[in-house]
């Protein structure tokens, strides 16, 4: 059975939850708990969005009915414990850690904050600044390369249910209510919608015991979501964000209809992994951009939403979508650099796009995704994650889908893919810049932007820059705009 984690189909007669625990027995001493709700973002009613989030960030960082925040933050303190959230469009996540000695003590505060939230008035406003601060500092403010990434998803899904950041939007946010949260709560936080896992040295009962308290919720249904398809856009479409802001930052991409179960899933996963693994050197763009050139840090690609990037070095489990896009990451640019940066990247992705890999790349790309693919779950929290995302898509574990279908792969299987998925005609660019205005004059304009280097390059390089510089970026003013920083997630 290639199942490494065991479903719980029956476990007492407590009342019945729709979905099943997931388990992971062991002998450590640390046991892990993860609870998903399949909701999010997507159940943001207009004028509301955030409210998913914000009912969350209550339950996680409020108090419950019979503890204040505080007092939570006091008791949890000696166990060395915490409770993580995390909302996405379709996913509501709670997880924590503890040592079995305190599992008892924990499980018991966790329990409540869950199913007896505070609802206290006090936590909601500092709560809705947290949230409005996170986007208009952290994010709008402090990360450009975030920011540009988050607007990508907003601009390729204009209209959408996917289309405000999961945050929400600033001026929702400060009108939502505690009545609204409550009411979201009782509708969405159901057993049909809830997943329980966990995992470690914990007591034979103590998935039972888990299973048959949050019984207590409300049976509901199964959160349906059918999502429309992306607005189709014909041509390549730029958006800049003006920013006061010393370097560039770019992002591009398009929807795609490949999601883990899709059988092309493993061959678009090799074929982003030599393109552009995450924080990955000897990868495509990053060996051009970078290594060969010196222009920037980093060039990733994804084919699935990947946010925090530059904080970790995997993604983190528990952001399942039915819709997902590609998308080529490229950070922060020399102002002097950018246009021709970008015209370097679509040389790349378009000679991607034609030739493919090799033989020898997509051997050596299926080889280290073989491995790599276990350090995705090399925690328990990211092994129970991964086995709830692969719930979501109606897959076997991870970690055994990916081994089996890489074995079977093949180079043309890869490259068909490619052609198949992944043409640049129809294309969404964000830039974060200053200097808005002049950017866009030059990059419609299609003059040359040659490119001079503070040390010596090989002819090679120097021969390819001709034809890099003069490369059509196929931009019709049309397909144009520019927005002030203080004007994205309002």
């Amino acid at each position: 059975m290639n199942f490494r984690w065991i479903l719980v189909m029956a476990l007492s007669a407590a009342p019945m939850i729709a979905e099943s625990v997931i388990a992971l027995p062991g002998k450590s001493p640390l046991v892990t708990l993860r609870l998903v709700f399949r909701t999010g973002s997507v159940a943001d009613p207009k004028g509301k969005e955030g409210l998913a989030s914000m009912t969350a960030a209550m339950i996680a960082e409020g108090g419950s009915r019979r503890m204040a925040y505080q007092q939570i933050l006091d008791a949890l303190f000696p166990m060395a414990t915490e409770i993580e959230w995390q909302v996405d469009k379709e996913m509501t996540t709670f997880g924590a850690e503890t040592h079995i000695d305190n599992l008892d003590r924990f499980y018991a505060i966790f329990r409540e904050m869950l199913l007896e939230p505070g609802w206290r008035q006090e936590d909601l406003r500092r709560l809705k600044d947290d949230a409005v601060n996170f986007l208009q500092v952290s994010l709008r403010g402090n990360n450009d390369e975030e920011l540009g990434k988050e607007a990508l998803y907003g601009a390729i899904y204009d209209g959408h249910p996917y289309a405000h950041h999961s945050r929400g939007r600033v001026a929702a946010i400060r009108s939502i209510t505690l009545d609204e949260l409550k009411q979201f709560h009782r509708r969405c936080y159901t057993q049909a919608n809830l997943t329980i896992a966990v995992a470690g040295g914990y007591p034979k009962d103590f998935a039972a015991r888990i299973r048959k308290d949050f019984g207590k919720l409300p049976k509901g249904a199964p959160e349906t979501v059918r999502l429309p398809p992306p607005k189709p856009f014909e041509g390549r479409r730029l958006l800049i964000i003006e920013k006061e802001t010393r370097s560039v930052a770019m992002s591009l991409g398009f929807p795609i209809q490949v999601r883990r179960g899709h059988p092309d899933y493993p061959a678009l996963l090799v074929a982003q992994s030599w393109l552009g693994q995450h924080r990955s050197s000897g990868v495509r763009l990053f060996d051009r951009i970078r290594e060969a050139r010196g222009l920037n840090y980093g060039d990733y690609a994804y084919v699935e939403y990947f946010p925090r990037g530059m904080f970790q070095f995997e993604p983190d489990p528990n952001n399942a979508r039915q819709q997902q896009i590609f998308q080529v990451w490229i950070r922060p640019v020399q102002p002097e650099t950018a246009h021709f940066t970008l015209r370097l990247a679509m040389f790349e992705l378009g000679r991607f796009y034609r030739e493919g890999l090799s033989e020898d790349e997509f051997q050596r790309t299926r080889n280290f995704l073989s491995k790599y693919i276990n350090l995705l779950t090399k925690t328990k929290r990211s092994e129970l994650g991964y086995a709830i995302d692969s719930r979501f898509y109606g897959i076997p574990d991870y970690n055994s889908y990916l081994r089996n279908a890489l074995a079977g792969l093949t180079r043309e299987d890869v490259n068909r893919a490619i052609r198949k998925h992944l043409p640049l005609d129809n294309l969404q660019i964000v830039v974060v810049a200053a200097g808005a205005g002049q950017l866009l004059d030059r990059m419609l304009a299609e003059a040359p932007s040659p490119i001079t280097y503070n040390a010596p390059k090989p002819n090679e390089v120097l021969e390819e820059d001709k034809i890099v510089e003069k490369l059509p970026l196929g931009i019709r003013r049309e397909n144009t705009r520019i927005v002030k920083v203080d004007t994205v997630f309002e």
